[in-house]
């Protein structure tokens, strides 16, 4: 519904002085700043996007004026001002000038029908207002979309730069020691990831190695795995410092995961496998937090879930981790793997999933990299991964 008499700036084109002062009275109350010209030189200034009027009354009876050449004028510029065509006596002329001239309203006589000329005004200047409150809606928009698109290359350099940092944080190449090797990889989901795996040697015969999966996603799933990272380093360092062990104990290092993960309090949690292998004695021992599928060891023909549970670090102050231990055989391929990997496979139930899985790896002993395409890993779409997927691999007599 229009406002009565809303706030508006009108133009009235006329060289009659007794005339317009005529029109204007008719309008009463109305608090419309109103200019009034007898002739328009510049008639973009007045009619074009710049303009400062809401509508033009322009006389269709003004003397000495080439309509068709102020028809030319207007096909140069966006016309956004609204006209309202006047005229003294009704003529086909008149109204086709009018109508060329793109004209709004046509009025014959507007003194005697001064309401429905008042009503026309008021349309015009609401239009008017529409436009502009549109325009500058648009601009704002405009306006937003560019910091926004500026905001989105900030955070993708940020979070490229991040990646190179989480990937550089990851074990730069495979490990061997005596005829064990150990080999990761990660297919990420997005620029960074809440998987990550690590491994390396501690003292003469031991070989300490996890993995991990952080709830979520993005920047604050990647920062927990950094601050895993720090914690395995930092145990690392001190056992060769100071003689201390829990950096041999799957369930101590479980139990310190979980206490730090809490204390940062950014609402992750993680699901775990930790381990170390004795390469003397070729025994495995490690613990479970929460994480699926379990670890798998493949013998020749036939592979199979390792037993394992317990509560994901970062949920609750106190929670109890077991530990669980394997002899290891001569030849054999263990894989820890993040669940990304069960969202490959064909099934919906979790359970049939896992035995899809445990399917899959059945078969003749391969290295990992035969493994990966046992999988279907090698030719998957990284842009199209529902989650993160991880794998670490631990062999031993595949060459």
């Amino acid at each position: 519904m229009l406002d009565e008499c809303a706030d508006g700036r009108l133009l009235l084109i006329d060289d009659q002085g007794e005339r317009a002062r005529s029109l204007i009275d008719n309008f009463g109350d109305c608090y419309w700043q109103i200019d009034v010209r007898s002739e328009v030189s510049d008639i973009e200034s007045v009619l074009g996007p710049k303009s400062p009027y809401d509508c033009v009354l322009c006389n269709m009876d003004l003397a000495d004026v080439s309509w068709s050449s102020v028809r030319r004028a207007m096909r140069n510029f966006d016309v956004q001002v609204p006209v309202i065509a006047l005229a003294d006596d009704r003529s086909s002329h008149s109204m086709k000038t009018a109508l060329g001239l793109g004209a709004t309203d046509f009025f014959v006589r507007p003194q005697e029908r001064a309401g429905l000329l008042l009503r026309s005004v008021e349309r015009c200047i609401h239009h008017r207002h529409l436009q502009r409150e549109l325009k500058a809606s648009k601009e704002h928009l405009e306006s937003a979309n560019r910091k926004l698109r500026h905001s989105l290359r900030m955070l993708e350099q940020d979070q490229q730069a991040g990646r190179q940092v989480q990937m550089a944080l990851l074990p730069s190449a495979p490990l061997q020691v005596e005829d064990y090797w150990f080999s990761h990889t990660i297919y990420t989901s997005l620029y960074l990831s809440g998987d990550f795996a690590d491994y390396f040697q501690v003292g003469d015969h031991e070989i300490v190695f996890f993995l991990a999966d952080v709830s979520g996603h993005g920047s604050s799933s990647a920062f927990a795995t950094v601050l895993l990272k720090n914690l395995f380093a930092r145990k690392r360092s001190d056992f060769l410092r100071r003689q201390d062990a829990s950096i041999t104990s799957p369930v101590k290092m479980l139990s310190l995961a979980n206490r730090e993960l809490l204390e940062l309090e950014i609402d992750k949690y993680a699901t775990m496998i930790v381990g170390v292998l004795n390469f003397r004695e070729h025994s495995l021992r490690y613990s479970v937090a929460g994480h699926l599928p379990q670890p798998a060891l493949l013998i020749e023909d036939h592979a199979e879930y390792l037993e394992g549970e317990g509560s994901p670090v970062g949920l609750m102050a106190e929670v109890a981790f077991q530990e669980q231990t394997v002899a290891l055989p001569e030849r054999f391929l263990l894989t820890l793997m993040s669940d990304g990997i069960l969202e490959l496979m064909d099934k919906d139930d979790l359970v049939e999933k896992e035995q899809e899985l445990i399917d899959r790896l059945s078969g003749p002993l391969v290295r990992p990299a035969n493994l990966i395409e046992r999988l279907g890993l090698e030719d998957v779409d990284q842009n199209a991964l529902p989650d993160d997927v991880a794998a670490l691999f631990i062999s031993r007599g595949l060459g």
